[in-house]
């Protein structure tokens, strides 16, 4: 069986693991080793269950641990290029990935890691670069974006593709706007390689979602910007007013829970 936990998300860390009894894909690494070891050993998890890192981008938040943990756990750690080349000039990142785990992909092209099918593609974000991840088991599709400046085409393609999504809802406009944040840094959260809102996540839900979508993850909600309980109830409500039911309530169209910043999930089972 497939299995998914949210160990963080938000800007104070993301890290995510998908796992099988096999093996396992941490997918990035911006929490502290020692926190990501307790939570490990909280849900009775064996570290040397993670057999490869994957990386969306180079912003410390989802970096911070990545050279160390490819150290002391001896993990090839996945991303492109200029992610790869972004991490050796991040200062967040004090242990820098050995060469020869440094594991290059590219967009657009899928590859094979034990029994994961991963397809890395396009997000749009003011980092080096960034990509979702399309990943594939046993005839499961599981689908992480986060820290999406605008939708694209692609983006919207892998929505309706998904059997699992973890999307981004950062932040809730009227928040922002009101909000204590300088101008240049409101203009750059909302601008089209910052984030995406409440709203926008709600939409792109609502025009690319289809029947084989199970459950939606809202991620890296802003500490600021935004509240759990506000991030669902918006998406939530502009789903139903095009028909479309988001909840664990019987007979909703798909499961909605929202991915908190400091706190892991439960173990999520992902079956088809």
């Amino acid at each position: 069986m497939l299995h998914y936990i949210s160990f963080g998300s938000g800007s104070s860390g993301n890290c995510s693991f998908l796992y099988t009894e096999h093996s396992g894909l941490l997918i990035d690494a911006g929490l502290g080793i020692r926190t990501l070891k307790k939570y490990f050993k909280n849900y009775q998890i064996q570290f040397s269950n993670v057999k490869h890192l994957l990386v969306t981008h180079d912003h410390a938040d989802h970096v911070k641990s990545v050279g160390s943990l490819s150290k002391d756990y001896d993990l090839p750690v996945y991303s492109t290029y200029k992610v790869h080349a972004g991490i050796d000039n991040n200062w967040c990142v004090r242990n820098k990935i050995s060469p020869d785990k440094v594991k290059v992909i590219e967009k657009n092209v899928t590859f094979q890691l034990d029994d994961f099918t991963i397809t890395p593609f396009e997000v749009p974000h003011d980092s080096s670069d960034n990509v979702g991840y399309c990943i594939q088991y046993e005839g499961i599709t599981f689908v992480l974006m986060t820290d999406i400046g605008h939708m694209t085409d692609e983006i919207k393609e892998y929505i309706g593709r998904a059997n699992y999504l973890v999307i981004e809802a950062d932040y809730e406009s009227e928040m922002l706007d009101r909000g204590p944040y300088p101008e240049h840094l409101k203009n750059r959260i909302r601008g089209p390689l910052g984030h995406m809102s409440n709203m926008e996540c709600a939409l792109a839900l609502t025009e690319n979602a289809t029947e084989n979508l199970k459950h939606v993850w809202l991620c890296h909600l802003s500490d600021e910007n935004n509240h759990p309980e506000l991030a669902e109830k918006n998406v939530k409500q502009v789903l139903r007013a095009h028909g479309i039911i988001a909840g664990n309530e019987q007979g909703a169209d798909f499961r909605l829970d929202v991915l908190k910043r400091k706190t892991p999930s439960e173990v999520f089972d992902l079956t088809l």
